[in-house]
């Protein structure tokens, strides 16, 4: 049992350390300024500079396969390299949901982030910003069918109007597209999705971007509804507070890429080349290679988190069995804390609150750690339940026949248990295999992250997910199968 405690221990301090350290990290602190002032010098000692991005919003950031090899392109994606070449390092990209960024940067997950970011006041309040490097006007994208029903903002009234979570443009058609109902999303993608569905009327967003999709799907149009912008207009670069090194260094890069026209010479056609090249291959079957990849790390996720779930669970189940208040104590309220918050905001925390103190952790490993975690603590209750269904008279005739507390618990009660919560354990790691799409958000590369990026590339959105759905289907079911093989076997009577 001590050993129990201190794996536990191990457990939940990084926990206790890592909200510390959020609480302690307000902006008004300035214990980062001593690191701020090294930034350049640290990202040139270790050879790379980490960008943040979001990788599905062309022309800026998005995926292609070119001669069989996936890879990132766009305006942001060649401005980063740039950066980094004048720099005299490499350029990584970290690819993350666009409202998971501006965290990212200010747990240092990410030395900057470049994904068409306008430099609003309110995130001025908790990062730096480069001087514009592309303007922008803002548009809202409609169905064709409806281009003589909206003409101004005030024809939204009544309506459903989308826009992307935590952008610019949520912000404006909150403030100024009256009596509109506001919808936001995660992806761009899936707003698309909403407005051809009828699920949204408009789509808000940068004019690149829209006449991007408008140029794809002949069934969208645009709108200019004069949107009323205050300070900047256009997207930067955003940088941790208090890094003026670091934005003078980008600030030389984007001056002298300006001076030679250099974005509307040769990152917006390349851009646009890629696009095109994307539309005309654009069938699911050119982007095999990126559901089979994301089913390899759904695989993977799905198989480590069962391990360390059931360990963990039954380490948590016999604590929470245990006559000592200590233990018994820490297994409740793990168990009762785990179930009564989201999946999503444990792996959010492990990956930028740990994460913040484990610079080097991996998303991956990240969310490994969050699924673990969380199904760590339904593992338990599954069983405890299945140890507590094992007859009393079962374990008081083992005890008379001189076994231990210990042999009883591993030669009696374990092997029962098993086979009676054999079923609902079946459940757990179904579930646990479909849980592992919440990855997506931290920038796994499993198969929810992957269809996400079929999506940006092909800009359909109906059809990758309905083979995402297939897959999984194909996964449960082939899981099922084992699973009900493995209950027979326990089930089959012992031969005399």
């Amino acid at each position: 049992m001590k050993k129990g405690l201190q794996l536990l221990l191990t457990l939940i301090l990084p926990l206790v350390l890592a909200t510390g350290s959020a609480l302690a990290a307000t902006p008004e602190t300035n214990s980062g300024s001593a690191d701020q002032v090294e930034s350049i010098a640290a990202i040139k000692k270790r050879g790379k500079i980490v960008i943040g991005t979001a990788a599905d919003y062309p022309p800026y950031e998005f995926s292609v396969k070119e001669h069989g090899v996936n890879k990132r392109v766009g305006i942001d994606i060649d401005l980063g390299k740039q950066i980094a070449k004048d720099l005299g390092v490499k350029a990584e990209f970290k690819v993350m949901n666009f409202d998971s960024l501006l965290v990212a940067l200010e747990t240092h997950k990410v030395d900057m982030v470049i994904a068409a970011m306008s430099p609003t006041p309110e995130r001025a309040k908790s990062v730096d910003f480069s001087k514009v490097y592309y303007g922008d006007t803002q548009y809202i994208v409609i169905n064709k069918s409806d281009k003589a029903k909206y003409k101004h903002l005030s024809d939204f009234k009544g309506h459903v109007i989308g826009a992307q979570n935590g952008s610019e443009q949520y912000d404006l058609a909150k403030q100024q597209v009256k009596g509109a109902k506001l919808k936001g999303l995660d992806r761009v993608n899936n707003l698309i999705i909403a407005l051809q569905s009828h699920k949204v009327d408009g789509v808000v967003m940068d004019s690149t971007r829209a006449k991007a999709f408008v140029a794809n799907n002949a069934k969208l149009t645009t709108l200019d509804p004069h949107f009323k912008i205050s300070g900047q207009q256009g997207t930067a670069v955003a940088v941790a507070k208090n890094s003026p090194e670091l934005v003078a260094a980008v600030n030389k890069t984007i001056t002298k890429l300006q001076k030679h026209n250099t974005f509307d010479k040769e990152y917006v056609p390349r851009a646009g080349k890629y696009m095109s090249q994307g539309a005309k291959q654009n069938t699911m079957w050119n982007y095999w290679n990126y559901f089979a990849k994301g089913v390899g790390y759904t695989i993977i996720i799905a198989v480590c988190s069962a391990l360390f779930g059931i360990v963990l669970g039954l380490l948590l189940a016999l604590m929470r069995r245990s006559t000592n208040l200590v233990l018994h104590g820490l297994a409740v309220a793990y168990i009762e804390f785990i179930r009564g918050t989201p999946m999503m905001v444990q792996m959010m925390f492990v990956y930028f609150g740990i994460g913040a103190i484990i610079q080097s952790m991996p998303a991956v490993i990240a969310g490994i750690i969050a699924i673990s975690i969380n199904s760590g603590a339904y593992v338990a209750e599954i069983i405890r339940s299945g140890i507590q269904a094992v007859s009393v008279g079962q374990v008081e005739a083992s005890r008379s026949l001189g076994m231990s507390k210990r042999l009883t618990m591993r030669y009696v009660v374990l092997p029962q248990a098993v086979r009676n919560i054999w079923p609902a354990l079946g459940n757990e790691f179904i579930t646990l295999l479909k849980d592992s799409s919440l990855a997506s958000v931290i920038g796994v590369t499993e198969l929810m992250y992957q269809t996400q990026l079929v999506q940006s590339a092909t800009y359909k959105g109906v059809l990758p997910l309905g083979i995402a759905m297939l897959i999984y289907f194909i996964l449960t079911f082939t899981l099922t199968r084992l699973l009900n093989f493995g209950e027979r076997k326990l089930n089959r009577p012992r031969q005399a």
